[in-house]
């Protein structure tokens, strides 16, 4: 059997109403079949998953594995992997059919770049559709300070369902640690950043899925031990990633400017489950708030450092739940609407679209 030119691998645990749709978006690719071979990593899954994924058998390998984690999925598949570049899928999650294609035009056409990624279109629980696309700094390298910077603002477009790497750059990254259950996506292109060059495609090619059961996404009323698992999960890729960085001799400066949003990110889960210093809730809101909004007016900058002064007098965990209630209250978030908009992300087009199969809505 030749050896194909792409590798798809779908990492999938408990997906049965979603798994249909992502294999069948793979396979209804305008890629050749021929250069295209397509593994799915069952991670231990205890409903109807395996059983669905036999219809696509032998034109589909499947890997059945006991539950580990994601970053365990990841690992047991590329060591599987034949294909010159790897395609990675969420089980929940699908394809626009012009995407394989695409990707591998862009790693041909730009042999310095490692990894590939490219806008969504998120869907949310109703159906309803809205594309993200980047508007400008599609090409980068994560191993100076402005670089790290432009990483912690395009992580969006690298994310599982987004990502394509080559496969010489995933040997060079490494067995992603297994103590990353959660985002070990991060891990993956985040330090593929690193080593090489980054190019995010103008397209949405991605249909990203807003469920209940996303162990990512921590939707309203999200249970304790969902977010004690997520705080879990980012202390543990913080950690990882630090380790790696420094194997890799980068200098301290740029590994904390890499590392600082997502650490902080891991930080204010913490403040909210188990407490601290109030300076600590300050000090990760504020860091949160220059990577998010670096281009706020100064109004709203003011606006939140006057939050922030109330933030230094009250314990983190009155103040996580007193942001909640005011974020639940419509009253208060019409106002805001209308005096004080929280400041939009200039670098990403927003734009509704069209519900529908991924052909229609692209």
């Amino acid at each position: 059997m030749a050896k194909p030119l792409v590798s798809v691998l779908i990492d999938t645990y408990n997906h049965e109403r979603f798994i249909e749709e992502a294999v069948a978006s793979v396979l209804e690719q305008d890629f050749p079949a021929g250069e295209r071979e397509i593994l799915v990593v069952d991670d231990g899954s205890t409903d109807r998953t395996p059983e669905i994924l036999k219809k696509f058998a032998p034109e589909v390998r499947i890997l059945r594995k006991e539950n580990g984690g994601q970053a365990s999925a990841f690992n047991a598949g590329i060591a599987e992997c034949r294909g010159e570049i790897v395609a990675f899928l969420d089980g929940d999650d699908w394809w626009a059919k012009n995407k394989l294609t695409k990707v591998a035009e862009a790693l041909a056409g730009e042999p310095t770049v490692g990894i590939v990624g490219h806008g969504i279109v998120i869907v949310d629980g109703e159906g309803e559709q809205r594309s993200e696309t980047l508007r400008e700094g599609f090409r980068f390298q994560a191993n100076s300070v402005e670089g790290g910077k432009i990483l912690r603002r395009r992580g969006a477009f690298l994310g599982t369902s987004r990502m394509t790497i080559r496969r010489e750059l995933l040997a060079r990254v490494g067995p992603v640690p297994e103590t990353i259950e959660i985002q070990a996506d991060e891990y993956l292109f985040t330090v593929a950043a690193v080593l090489t060059p980054a190019l995010i495609l103008e397209e949405a090619l991605t249909f990203y899925r807003l469920h209940e059961a996303n162990r990512f996404q921590l939707a309203k009323g999200a249970s304790v031990e969902k977010v004690r698992d997520k705080q879990a999960a980012l202390a543990a890729l913080v950690k990882a990633l630090e380790e790696k960085l420094t194997d890799v001799d980068m200098a301290r400066e740029v590994r904390s400017t890499v590392l600082s949003y997502t650490e902080a990110c891991a930080e204010q889960l913490r403040l909210q489950l188990d407490g601290g210093w109030p300076w600590e809730t300050a000090r990760t809101e504020w860091t949160l708030y220059r990577v998010q909004h670096p281009e706020a007016s100064l109004a709203h900058r003011l606006f939140k450092l006057v939050v922030l002064l109330g933030a230094l007098v009250t314990p983190p965990k009155r103040f996580y739940s007193a942001r909640k209630m005011l974020v639940e209250n419509r009253t208060y978030q019409r106002a805001r609407q209308s005096w004080l908009p929280a400041p939009r992300m200039e670098h990403i087009q927003e734009e509704p679209t069209a519900s529908g199969d991924g052909e229609n809505a692209l």
